[in-house]
């Protein structure tokens, strides 16, 4: 709590300083500004763009001007890059034609390229910068470093600017980051106090390019400007939903080297849709041109999120990524890349105010349309009974419309039966005239809609916030590392997860639609199974363990080895959980040859198992004697029970042999093992029930069309089996569905033909009676090979 406070403390008084570095910033002066990385995409795309623009705008204010595109490569290559870039910047359509022309060519003529690669690079810089001071006889007002390179080089060049490129006494340093501003809580703390050894906190400007578009910089002024509309019905009564919405139809192509090590969670959610989300949501500030209190509400909006956990993302990549990133890395046929280029995330906040309100950010590549936008969904308590297009019968809704997709145009709109909103400034206007256009299932008459009078680039607006010293619209450290602290639990959760594979663009039809239920979110259709293609043909040696969803349950899938090795560590982990809370824990187990590799596993490896505290039950048995090697029995005791320091009378292996008799009803041994497992069982709930699932879909020895309800209550039963020898005894689904976890492992190619059925047809337990396998308060979990999966 202490360093909490302090941190806030050292960032108010570094924005009161701010005051005055705003102030200095109009003091006529010459401003030097250095673009390191100027002749890369996003300098060439947007930043010269952008600082041109400030060049007109402030060449009559009395500053003076040069620009200095710096970058790793000698000066005789890269000089005729810069030009090229320098030559396509352009004015706004209130600049005539002529002065157009004429503040080009100035513009030309004060930008020059320079190689800054070594400390004696930015030494030679600053020389520069102080001889033309000296010889024009100005005085430096500041000297403005945009990095526009990968944020692994953002350290040093900042050691080099503080060591050597420092502006004399009285003017401002500003350094400007792109993010990504590390790729976790760690590494941007790390990033974070390498930075502060060398410049001060008010001089640097994390930029996020979506605080600079004008939509999203006018969310809270629209929230104060119409807050008598808004104050009653911005909260969980009225509100039904939020959803922070970013779509776009390309491919990372390209930029794999970057985007595969941080994808879409990462590239978009974390700072652009985390940023929106807190604007919509943090208290309104008094004055909000504060920087100061702006920070602290959108800090206390951080510390009010539950925690996001796995339950409440899904992620998707779509189809093409894979066959992109063995060419961009050079990486062959086998390897598997998990990064999302898709991700719905839902979030809630734990305040009053939003109490069980679902707040959306969902954004992926390669989706049916490019857009951006925030949705503010209200609940609408009308019904019309005959007039059900009546304004009055549509949804509620203010929509922060970012741009593109079918309205092309930045906007805010309301929906007419909401309220007619106050316009926020001189700088927007209400559009009255509209196209034919829908805009999230409204038509556009539908809504008031307000605009800018005039569209400006993101950058070009955030350039000159930096200009005048204005930080509202950058990130804070402590803004930064509040959004790590949220993301960084859920992307190491996602970690192993395997995406689900979408085609892209139109073809993806429903399957990236989601499901809200309570806190989770879920994919609202069934996995579909991967193939061999998808899946990039994995090498046998690659035991990495993949993570998704199989028939609406989890689904853990890896090589055999890879597969065995984290069943033995879940069913540890589970049995000492188990012993923790209730000092024993009670495993029932299936025959057969399936989970022969995990008693294994568990024997040469799992030396810490708590053995003493477990009883090991039989899930099902054949109707021999114990002592036969058909046995199931025989077979858990050959293989495990006899190479660990159980205690004898806590293993019930199943009476199918009474009064020297096998199976007979009228002996009732399967209401023996039911009293039995009773009396031990506190519930007779087992912790742990491991199945196997046959080739017909027989899963126990509960096998097709013995139908699951004529069991009824009832713990064990006597069943037949198509196979020798026939008669079984068998736990019920009554006492497999009451259990805390069940698995389900499924292992072989001879099983891939069974899991692509059952991946396909509905509830059909008759013909599938492991489809019966549903736990009435407990978790499923199919453990499946990449064999049985892939075939």
């Amino acid at each position: 709590m202490f360093v909490a406070v302090l941190l806030l403390l050292v960032t108010l008084c570094a924005h009161r300083g701010h005051s005055e570095e705003a102030e200095e910033a109009q003091r006529p002066g010459h401003v030097s500004v250095i673009i390191v990385g100027a002749t890369g995409d996003l300098a060439k795309k947007y930043l010269w763009q952008g600082f041109f623009q400030l060049y007109v705008n402030q060449v009559s204010s009395g500053n003076s001007f040069s620009f200095h595109g710096g970058g790793l490569s000698p000066a005789d290559k890269a000089t005729p890059v810069l030009f090229e870039a320098l030559k396509a910047v352009s004015c706004s359509q209130d600049v005539s034609p002529e002065r157009c022309a004429l503040l080009k060519e100035q513009f030309l003529r004060l930008s020059q390229y320079r190689q800054l690669k070594t400390l004696e690079d930015y030494q030679a810089l600053a020389k520069h910068i102080e001889q033309q001071l000296q010889e024009e006889g100005m005085t430096e007002a500041g000297r403005l470093f945009y990095l526009s390179v990968p944020a692994f080089a953002y350290a040093d060049i900042a050691e080099k600017i503080n060591g050597s490129c420092r502006p004399s006494s009285g003017a401002w340093l500003r350094v400007v980051l792109e993010k990504p501003f590390g790729h976790d809580f760690r590494s941007a703390q790390v990033l974070a106090s390498q930075l502060g050894s060398s410049l001060k906190d008010e001089e640097m400007y994390r930029i996020d390019h979506y605080l600079g578009k004008q939509v999203v910089s006018k969310i809270l002024p629209f929230r104060i400007e119409n807050r008598q509309f808004l104050d009653p019905i911005w909260n969980k009564h009225s509100i039904e939903r939020i959803e922070i919405v970013v779509k776009e139809t390309l491919d990372v192509k390209g930029r794999i080297p970057f985007y595969d090590q941080y994808g879409v969670i990462r590239d978009v959610l974390q700072n652009h849709l985390t940023e929106v989300m807190t604007l919509l949501t943090a208290k309104l500030p008094k004055n909000v041109s504060s920087t100061e209190e702006v920070l602290q509400n959108k800090l206390q909006i951080f510390s009010s999120l539950l925690p996001l956990g796995k339950n409440q993302a899904v992620i998707g990549q779509y189809q093409a990524y894979k066959s992109e990133v063995q060419q961009e890395l050079n990486k062959t046929k086998d390897h598997i890349s998990l990064t999302p280029t898709f991700a719905a995330v839902l979030a809630h906040i734990d305040e009053t105010q939003y109490e069980g309100v679902p707040i959306l950010l969902i954004s992926g590549k390669m989706l049916d349309e490019r857009v951006g936008y925030a949705r503010i969904l209200f609940k609408n308590d009308m019904f019309c009974l005959q007039k059900h297009n009546s304004v009055h019968c549509k949804p509620k809704q203010i929509v922060f419309y970012f741009g593109h997709g079918d309205l092309q145009y930045p906007a805010i709109l309301v929906s007419k039966n909401l309220f007619k909103p106050a316009l926020i400034d001189g700088d927007w206007k209400e559009v009255t005239e509209h196209k034919d256009v829908s805009v999230l299932g409204l038509s556009i008459s539908d809504y008031y809609v307000q605009t800018p009078t005039e569209q400006r680039e993101a950058y070009a607006e955030l350039i000159s916030h930096i200009f005048a010293g204005r930080k509202n619209s950058f990130i804070s450290s402590e803004n930064l590392l509040a959004s790590w602290s949220l993301w960084t639990p859920l992307l190491s959760s996602l970690a192993s997860s395997f995406p689900r594979i979408y085609p892209g663009g139109a073809d993806n039809g429903a399957l990236l639609d989601v499901r809200l239920k309570g806190n989770d979110i879920s994919y609202s259709s069934e996995v579909l199974i991967i193939s061999p293609e998808q899946m990039g043909g994995a090498a046998a040696n690659n035991f990495q363990v993949m993570q998704g969803k199989f028939r609406s349950a989890d689904m853990v899938s890896a090589w055999a080895e890879g597969l065995v090795e984290r069943l033995a560590e879940d069913l540890q982990e589970a049995a000492e959980a188990a012993v923790r809370e209730a000092g024993v824990f009670h495993l029932a187990l299936s025959g057969g040859s399936t989970p022969l590799a995990l008693f294994h596993r568990l024997v040469l490896h799992h030396f810490s198992f708590p053995w003493r505290n477990t009883h090991v039950w039989m899930v099902d048995e054949r109707c021999v004697p114990l002592t036969e090697p058909e046995s199931n029995f025989r077979s858990v005791y050959d293989h495990l029970l006899q190479h660990v320091r159980i205690p004898y009378y806590n293993i019930h292996p199943m009476p199918v042999q009474l009064n020297q008799r096998l199976c007979v009803e009228e002996d009732r041994g399967a209401l023996q093992y039911e009293k039995e497992l009773s009396k031990w069982v506190n519930g007779s709930s087992f912790h742990f029930v491991l199945l196997g699932v046959g080739y017909d879909g027989h899963t126990a020895s509960l096998f097709p069309g013995s139908k699951a309800s004529e069991h009824g209550e009832s713990l064990v039963t006597l069943t037949e089996s198509p196979v020798k020898p026939h008669q079984r005894m068998s736990l019920t689904f009554s006492a497999i569905n009451r259990a805390h976890r069940v698995a389900l492992l499924v292992m072989g190619k001879g099983k891939h033909e069974l899991i692509q059925q059952l991946s396909r047809v509905k509830d059909n337990s008759d013909k599938y009676p492991v489809l019966a396998v549903k736990p009435d308060q407990g978790t499923l979990v199919w453990y499946i090979d990449y064999d049985a999966l892939l075939g």
